[in-house]
C-alpha cells in the first residue's frame, strides 16, 4: 500500500498579530483529534525565550508545551532572528547556511509524520532582508500556503492579493484564506461578500472568524512582567484576565459607574478613597460572580500597614510601580498580548473558534 503523501502547510499572514498562532494552535489540535500524526515549526522566529542554552521561538514553545512535544524545541525553531542578526547579515550573507539549517530541521520534524503545520512570521516578505521570507521558505519546503487577514472586506481582499504575488512568484500554492476577527455585528455580511470577492480573484475562503474578546485579554502575570510590577499581594490570582482597565484619578462616587467584572484599576498609592471601593466592591459583589482583576499603585506610594491588611485579605492582585499613573495606562494600552501554555482558557478558546469557522476538510484535502 503506497504512503500517504505528507501534507505540507504553511501558515502566513497579511500583518503580525493577525492570529497565525491561534489557528495554528486549533489546527494542530483537529489534526490531532482526527488521529493525523502531526509536527509543527516555526522556521524563521523574532520573538523568541531561553530554554536552556536555546533561543526558542515563542510561539514553538507555546506549542511545544501545549502539546507535549518539548524534546523537538530545537528543530521546532531553527532560526531566530535576535537583536543584530539582521545587520550582521547583511555585512555577512548566509542564505545557503540558512536554508541548510532550515530544510535539516524540517527533515527532522516530518519522519513518522503524517503532516507538519509550519507557521510564518507576518507578510509574505518578513524575512527576505535575510533572505528567508515566508514565500522563500514555504517554497523551499515544498509547502502549499493558507494565508490570514483580519475582519473586514475591501482591505482584506487588497492585502490578500499582494501577498498572494509573492507566493506566485516563488511558485506557491494557495490552499485558501482565513478572515479573522470579523465583528460580530458584520459576520454575516463579511462572509457572504468577502467570499465572493475572493472566488472573484481565484481565491477559495476556508475559514471566517468572529472576533472574540477573550483572545485579546491579558492576564494580570503578563501586564506584571511587562511592565515589571512588584507584586505585594494576591499571588494566587494572578491568572485573572484583565477585560477593562480604569485609571482611578476622579472622585469614588464617580469611579464607581466605571468598575466592571475584570476592571483593572490603576491608581495613586496614596488615593486611599478609590483603593477602598474597589476592594469593597469586589467583596460585596464577589458571590455574584464579579471580581476586580488586580489593583496597580502608582508613584511608588505604599498605603499604610492597615489599608495592605485589608489588601491581603481581599486577595485581589496588587502591584506597586515607581511609575506615574499616566505611564502605565499608556504602557498597558498599546500592549499586546500572545497566547501563553499557562492560560488554558484562551487555549481551549482558539481550538474551539477553529474547530467551528475554518473548515478542515479543505485544509486537509488542498494541501
Amino acid at each position: 500500500m503506497p504512503k500517504k503523501a505528507l501534507k505540507k502547510i504553511y501558515m502566513s499572514s497579511t500583518s503580525q498579530n493577525a492570529g497565525k498562532t491561534t489557528v495554528s494552535l486549533g489546527l494542530y489540535h483537529a489534526f490531532k483529534e482526527r488521529g493525523i500524526n502531526t509536527a509543527f515549526m516555526k522556521p524563521v522566529g523574532q520573538r523568541y525565550v531561553n530554554v536552556g542554552e536555546l533561543a526558542i521561538d515563542k510561539d514553538s514553545y507555546l506549542i511545544g508545551e501545549v502539546f507535549h512535544c518539548e524534546e523537538y524545541f530545537k528543530d521546532m525553531s531553527p532560526v531566530t532572528i535576535a537583536r543584530g542578526f539582521t545587520e550582521k547579515y547583511i555585512l555577512h550573507p548566509s542564505k545557503e547556511e540558512l536554508r541548510k539549517v532550515i530544510k535539516q530541521s524540517f527533515r527532522n520534524l516530518i519522519k513518522g509524520k503524517d503532516a507538519i503545520i509550519c507557521e510564518g512570521t507576518g507578510h509574505a516578505g518578513v524575512g527576505s532582508v535575510c533572505d528567508v521570507s515566508n514565500s522563500d521558505v514555504a517554497a523551499l519546503l515544498g509547502a502549499k500556503a493558507v494565508i490570514i487577514t483580519e475582519g473586514g472586506i475591501g482591505k482584506s481582499i487588497d492585502e490578500i492579493i499582494l501577498n498572494k504575488a509573492l507566493f506566485d512568484l516563488r511558485k506557491v500554492d494557495i490552499i485558501g484564506i482565513i478572515i479573522n476577527k470579523v465583528l460580530p455585528e458584520k459576520y454575516d455580511k463579511v462572509k457572504k461578500i468577502v467570499t465572493k470577492g475572493f472566488a472573484n480573484k481565484g481565491l477559495k475562503v476556508i475559514g471566517v472568524i468572529p472576533d472574540d474578546p477573550i483572545l485579546s485579554f491579558p492576564t494580570v502575570e503578563q501586564i506584571q512582567s511587562h511592565l515589571n510590577l512588584r507584586l505585594i499581594c494576591g499571588k494566587e490570582n494572578i491568572s485573572n484576565h484583565v477585560e477593562h482597565t480604569i485609571v482611578a484619578a476622579m472622585e469614588p462616587h464617580n469611579m464607581i459607574n466605571y468598575l466592571k467584572t475584570g476592571t483593572l484599576v490603576i491608581t495613586s498609592g496614596d488615593r486611599v478613597d478609590n483603593i477602598l471601593l474597589a476592594v469593597s466592591a469586589h467583596l460585596v459583589s464577589e458571590h455574584k460572580g464579579f471580581h476586580v482583576s488586580g489593583v496597580i499603585l502608582t508613584g511608588g506610594l505604599m498605603p499604610s500597614s492597615k489599608i495592605v491588611g485589608l489588601l491581603r485579605r481581599s486577595n485581589i492582585p496588587v502591584f506597586i510601580t515607581d511609575d506615574p499613573t499616566n505611564s502605565v495606562a499608556a504602557k498597558i494600552e498599546n500592549f499586546i498580548c500572545k497566547i501563553q501554555h499557562t492560560d488554558k482558557k484562551k487555549i481551549e478558546e482558539a481550538t474551539r473558534l477553529v474547530k467551528r469557522y475554518v473548515d478542515i476538510n479543505a485544509i486537509i484535502d488542498g494541501a
